[in-house]
């Protein structure tokens, strides 16, 4: 399998992608860290994070014997950070939006590409630039009812959904055809008063909530 496809399973395969922020570099590393050992492995460090890079690269190389840990980048809203966060070694490049130059530098590396869509022209335009999955956002403003509604026109589309995602909602959004999702403050929250125990705690809780869904399906 090609080595961009292996990575899309991996992130697919994860069930929830982690969104990692922090007002410091240690306070998102450790807040990637926490999210991993609980077991929620698939991350996107976001570019909203000093040095996101260095975090990424530091990641990758923590993590280089754990096949089912995936790092990625996320809010690249340009050409220039995604070139940034692929050198750093980002295995899949995230953004709040749909970019061409974005989704051509990626194509040309072969890095996976989600960029945030609201609407069918962003859905219908990122599919045309080869974008595998598309992050449907904010999921808070679009409600869970616009994923069966995009899957209509768009039945080949797969959708990550992100904003507005907790543990009690988990189960609704892959009911009505989410294939991951995105998990932001309901999951990291805790860190920022660096109670990075407590961020582990919730990932454990999204993992058991996963497994759930997975056996009932």
């Amino acid at each position: 399998m090609l080595p961009k496809y292996e990575t899309l399973n991996k992130v697919i395969n994860s069930g929830v992608v982690s969104v990692v922020r922090g007002a410091t570099k240690d306070e998102a590393y450790k807040t990637a860290e926490a999210c991993i050992e609980g077991g929620i492995k698939a991350i996107e460090v976001t570019f909203t994070a000093p040095h996101a890079d260095e975090i990424i690269a530091e990641l990758l190389e923590q993590y280089r014997d754990d096949s089912e840990v995936v790092i990625g980048a996320g809010t690249v809203l340009d050409p220039e950070t995604a070139r940034i966060a692929i050198i750093a070694g980002a295995q899949f490049i995230v953004s709040a939006s749909f970019n061409k130059e974005v989704a051509k530098i990626c194509n040309l590396y072969t890095i996976p590409y989600t960029p945030g869509c609201m609407t069918p022209n962003d859905i219908q335009s990122a599919l045309t630039y080869g974008a595998d999955l598309i992050k449907l956002f904010p999921g808070s403003v679009v409600g869970q009812g616009a994923v069966s509604a995009i899957h209509g026109p768009f039945p080949q589309a797969n959708l990550m959904i992100t904003g507005g995602v907790n543990l009690e909602n988990m189960h609704e959004w892959f009911e009505k055809g989410a294939t991951v999702l995105g998990a932001g403050s309901n999951l990291t929250g805790a860190a920022k008063k660096g109670d990075f125990a407590s961020v582990i705690t919730q990932a454990k809780k999204y993992r058991e909530e996963l497994e759930r869904i997975n056996a009932n399906k």
